[in-house]
């Protein structure tokens, strides 16, 4: 009698069913266990890792112990370029990222980050219900599938010396994510001299005065202590800091078809209770460093300077990231 042979891949996420013979003993589909390998940027103990901790929790009470997720935070798997890179290889099976990382995959997507265009909540929740098969067939396109929406806060900029215009930045050492298009699209446009770091230097550039600006939210800046280093922020925000977490789409395939019955119902309520969780902190938070002192600018006369820097994003970028087509269906998508 042949003995059987079994195969385990080196990651949890991707089993395959042993091969035996007749009469020998095998293991079967509803023995097998996966693992999802999630990198994020989050740090451990934010309001995101607490919610994708109860998410995981949950995935194994349902299943079992069949699928759980392990979660690398705080960027130890390195920066959303490197998520990707990484899925792209099967070094990771999804990543929790912001648009930066997504528009890597899809550049495109971009377009809801924009400047200016959705800079509220229900704009941007009307845009993702009402395109979601389209968004959904852009990433399944390149392979990977878009598991849910996540927010990280309205995105603002605060700095350590004062401003108010556009053209007070000039004067100013603004970080800008080194793989982020919209904030290097938009100092070029000012004309912003702006230091391109990942985001684990940003707060050592922070104490140094390497940087005395960044972009960010509220629930961001004190995630990553950032707010402990200025002292004036924008009373306005220019956008959304949307994301999502994507995975690739041949390790959900692989999944048993009761595992993606429980992954797919979990993670949309994750996904839910995450947006209304991080909306309400990034609000707490907001309260929380003008409290502490930092102040919120208003644009007051300049506001009309910054619709025109940010209508100079969009106009840029159409054509380039995307036809004025997607541009015209967002905002149409937008409408109440």
């Amino acid at each position: 009698m042949s003995k059987a042979i079994h195969r385990f891949a080196p990651v949890a996420l991707l089993a395959f069913a042993a091969l035996a013979l007749p009469g020998t003993t095998t293991t079967t589909k509803a023995e097998e266990t996966y693992t999802l390998r999630i990198a994020t940027l989050a740090p451990a103990g934010s309001s995101w890792m607490k919610v994708v901790n109860a998410w995981n929790k949950t995935l194994q009470e349902k299943t079992k112990g069949r699928l759980k997720i392990r979660v690398y935070p705080g960027g130890s798997q390195g920066d959303e370029r490197d998520f990707v890179r990484k899925m792209r290889v099967g070094q990771l099976d999804a990543g929790i990222m912001t648009m930066t990382g997504m528009s890597m995959i899809v550049p495109a997507m971009i377009v809801l980050v924009l400047p200016g265009f959705l800079d509220t909540y229900e704009e941007l929740d009307r845009v993702r219900a009402k395109m979601a098969p389209q968004f959904e067939a852009m990433f399944e396109k390149e392979g990977f599938k878009l598991v849910g929406w996540g927010d990280a806060g309205l995105n603002r900029l605060f700095a350590a010396k004062p401003f108010r215009r556009p053209s007070d930045l000039k004067a100013l050492r603004p970080w800008v994510w080194k793989d982020e298009l919209v904030f290097v699209e938009l100092y070029d446009v000012i004309g912003a001299n702006a230091v391109r770091l990942g985001v684990p230097e940003v707060y050592p550039a922070l104490q140094t005065r390497m940087v005395d600006m960044v972009s960010s939210s509220a629930l961001t800046a004190v995630a990553l202590q950032w707010h402990t280093r200025v002292k004036y922020m924008t009373g306005w925000n220019s956008a959304i800091i949307a994301g999502g977490t994507l995975m690739r789409k041949d390790k959900y395939d692989a999944l048993p078809p009761d595992l993606k019955e429980v992954f797919d119902s979990t993670a949309a309520r994750a996904h839910d209770l995450l947006n209304r969780s991080i909306r309400n902190d990034d609000r707490k938070a907001y309260e929380v460093i003008v409290k502490k002192g930092i102040q919120a600018i208003d644009a007051g006369d300049a506001k009309a300077e910054w619709d025109a820097a940010y209508a100079k994003v969009r106009e840029n970028f159409t054509g380039r990231l995307f036809p004025k087509s997607l541009l015209d269906a967002v905002a149409k998508a937008a409408e109440p």
